[in-house]
């Protein structure tokens, strides 16, 4: 009984904010999982696209440099 309460006390809070069309009751149930979602990923610590795409990017080079390094090293002793 206590939880059949819990959801009509729910329900008629909704409607009494005035959140009748089904597109105000879609859009706001959107709302409150995307806030959920973001307070799930900040408290994970994830980091973004950009970040990522950042840190590939200094990887590379960070290659390169590698591989050009070892490439003298090995016309030096030749030499």
């Amino acid at each position: 009984m206590t939880k059949s309460k819990f959801i009509f006390d729910k329900l008629t809070k909704v409607i009494e904010q005035g959140i009748i069309s089904y597109k105000d009751l879609n859009s706001e149930i959107m709302n409150i999982l995307k806030t959920k979602r973001d307070e799930i990923v900040f408290k994970m610590h994830l980091t973004t696209k950009e970040e990522v795409e950042v840190l590939e990017k200094r990887i590379e080079n960070l290659e390169k440099k590698l591989t050009s390094t070892k490439k003298k090293k090995k016309s030096k002793k030749v030499r």
